[in-house]
């Protein structure tokens, strides 16, 4: 089963030559999921091979411009490509106040309905959920209401081993009780264990979202045994008080921020324009955990369960 992460943007405050604004395109067992939207998003949706209509909602963590500007072209775009199913939106207030005036004005007919979803960015709250996954909220500290977003994999239903079937000529009746978790009794009158039978097609993976933010410890426990976290880090360690007084994280905050939950890999974006290249923001995050890469834009992070 999929479960990948695609940065579409990377830029901080304003997008450069090389770099969009934040926006990443999370694939959770084919169903995509746009977390941010900063402008040129429908391009670089596009460019890395991803059909805009395959978006089943988008997550916002807040409401400044590198982060939200390139959604409502979408939004009128999906209508043009022929979208008719709701797109939900999950956002703080006052989105929306903006998705009405852009309604209002620019796609009054528009083909699909768009459902908002308020986002408290004080709580730590489940904001959606399917058959297979969960999604919550994570308070964070920037200058405005700002919310990360924790992807988490439900625990699958059991599957019974098909050898196992043939070998002890297992029924549908005796099939069905094994994935509820039950022991078989045979004929004979042996006893099988379930899990002698049974066994789950994958442990459930994660993915931590944690945009513009100082650092917070308890945004990093909240994201405990995350496979996978995405930390903001706008500027090197050497600008801690501009971080500070921005609301944003040095490479050591992210860092922090990932050993604190004990993640198993970090990405780090959100570049200041000022850093032309990245990589020396990795290396002195990989100075206190190694296992830091960069938010490259068109590159694909599939997170796998960790032995």
């Amino acid at each position: 089963m999929s479960f990948s992460v695609t940065i579409l943007g990377s830029a901080s405050a304003k997008p450069t030559a090389s770099r969009h604004p934040s926006a990443q395109a999370v694939d959770i067992h084919e169903q995509y999921y746009l977390v941010d939207a900063g402008e040129g998003v429908q391009q670089q949706l596009v460019r890395c091979g991803i059909n805009p209509l395959k978006i089943r909602a988008v997550f916002i963590s807040h409401l400044h411009g590198d982060h939200v500007y390139g959604l409502f072209p979408l939004i009128s775009s999906l209508g043009l490509y022929g979208r008719r199913t709701p797109l939900r939106i999950f956002a703080p207030a006052p989105f929306g106040e903006m998705l009405a005036c852009h309604l209002k004005y620019f796609d009054s007919e528009l083909p699909y309905p768009v459902v908002w979803t308020e986002v408290d960015t004080t709580e730590h709250a489940l904001l959606m959920e399917n058959r297979t996954l969960e999604v919550w909220s994570i308070p964070l500290r920037h200058r405005i209401a700002c919310a990360g977003f924790l992807f988490r994999e439900k625990q699958p239903p059991l599957n019974v081993d098909k050898f196992k079937i043939a070998k002890y000529g297992l029924s549908v009746a005796q099939i069905t009780a094994a994935k509820r978790g039950e022991d078989i009794a045979l004929d004979t009158g042996e006893i099988l264990p379930n899990a002698s039978v049974t066994y789950r097609p994958y442990e459930p993976r994660s993915y931590a979202y944690l945009s513009d933010t100082n650092y917070s410890a308890r945004a990093a426990t909240l994201c405990k045994g995350v496979d996978l976290m995405y930390h903001e880090a706008t500027y090197a360690a050497a600008e801690q008080r501009s971080a500070r007084e921005r609301g944003h994280a040095t490479t050591v905050d992210a860092a922090k921020a990932a050993l604190k939950a004990g993640a198993g890999r970090l990405v780090i974006g959100h570049y200041s324009s000022r850093y032309k290249d990245e990589s020396v923001l990795v290396e002195e995050a990989r100075q206190l955990f190694p296992e830091t890469y960069p938010a490259t834009e068109g590159v694909c992070y599939n997170i796998e369960k960790r032995p």
